[in-house]
């Protein structure tokens, strides 16, 4: 018992040791310190991609069950200019009185491989040309300028939603699928079944359908919000430095998704509407593309009726921004 006590000591001092001369040596030589794995030239490339997805997976889950009610809100009423105009009350307490509670989560798992693919790589797009922006703009003893950080936003979220555009359309399937009659439904078991079947009945093609405005979409939200928060904070500091850098992540952030949500709203709209069609009794699809579902619904329905739900879109869209952005600020301090 003694000998097994000796050993456990003297184990937890060679420990202590090692953990002290780390510590001297960390201090003395800073530099060989940070030649860890997250200081490696690969993890540093792929730190801006997978802090940007956690922190978009983060904010999904936080925010689904109003994405759900945002997606039923724009599909209401299609192709009248009158009708009920239901709110998003009305909407949640319809589809909790059709199923259950966590009806309102259907599309979970789409949700999340969306921003898994998505949200990765437009925050990872956007950091690594922000960085490029200000190494250059160092090297000249100049600053990024408002220009350069939109067509940074732009060009990172229309590459983006490229990549994450099947995903986006299982979330919006799996979604509006409850509107059909019961049975019509498709009643997708998770997004990965949604995507096999989609692919199997309608062909690899139709995972891109609504491509267009998903791409303008993006384009749209990433310069509202990106451009506007990266703006937003330097402005910030600039005229209210007496801010702490939690409350000007946070006011820079709700700055940003009002602008998101402003630009990309009509864009979004048309998205839905093209993702969720499917062929009728003809064979053909209710509307051909962007344009012919831009003029039919501002012919049907109003101009106007882009904009309906802006306040569900919103508290949609600014809640996921903030989360995201600050999280993904956090996890850019924490993995410096």
């Amino acid at each position: 018992m003694s000998g097994s006590v000796t050993r456990v000591t003297e184990g937890a001092r060679s420990a202590a040791q090692k953990v002290e001369a780390a510590a001297a040596e960390a201090v003395n030589n800073p530099k060989q310190a940070k030649q860890d794995f997250l200081h490696t030239p690969v993890a540093r490339a792929a730190l801006p991609f997978v802090n940007g997805g956690l922190a978009g997976m983060f904010a999904t889950m936080c925010i689904q069950p109003i994405d759900m009610v945002k997606v039923r809100i724009q599909l209401a009423g299609e192709g009248s200019r009158g009708g009920v105009r239901p709110g998003p009350f009305a909407v949640a307490k319809d589809i909790i009185a059709q199923g259950k509670v966590l009806d309102l989560y259907t599309g979970l798992s789409a949700g999340l491989l969306r921003q898994a693919v998505y949200t990765t790589a437009r925050l990872g797009f956007f950091d690594t040309f922000q960085n490029m922006l200000s190494a250059r703009a160092e090297k000249n003893g100049t600053s990024v300028t408002f220009l350069e950080r939109s067509a940074a936003g732009l060009t990172a979220g229309g590459l983006a939603a490229m990549v994450g555009n099947p995903a986006d359309l299982a979330l919006i399937r799996m979604q509006s699928d409850g509107l059909k009659p019961k049975d019509q439904r498709a009643n997708y078991r998770s997004v990965f079944d949604a995507l096999k079947r989609i692919a199997g009945t309608e062909g690899i093609g139709a995972l891109w359908a609504g491509a267009t405005p998903t791409v303008i979409r993006a384009m749209a939200l990433n310069f509202g919000q990106l451009t506007f928060f990266a703006e937003s904070k330097t402005q910030l500091k600039q005229h209210a430095p007496q801010l702490s850098e939690s409350a000007n992540r946070f006011g820079a952030s709700a700055i940003a998704g009002f602008f998101a949500s402003f630009f990309s709203l009509p864009f979004d709209f048309i998205k839905t509407r093209l993702q969720k069609q499917s062929k009728g009794p003809d064979g053909k699809y209710p509307y051909a593309g962007f344009m012919d579902c831009a003029k039919k619904v501002v012919k049907d329905e109003g101009f106007m009726r882009f904009y309906r739900g802006f306040g569900t879109y919103y508290v949609r869209i600014a809640p996921h921004a903030m989360i995201t952005l600050i999280v993904a600020d956090y996890l850019k301090l924490i993995t410096a």
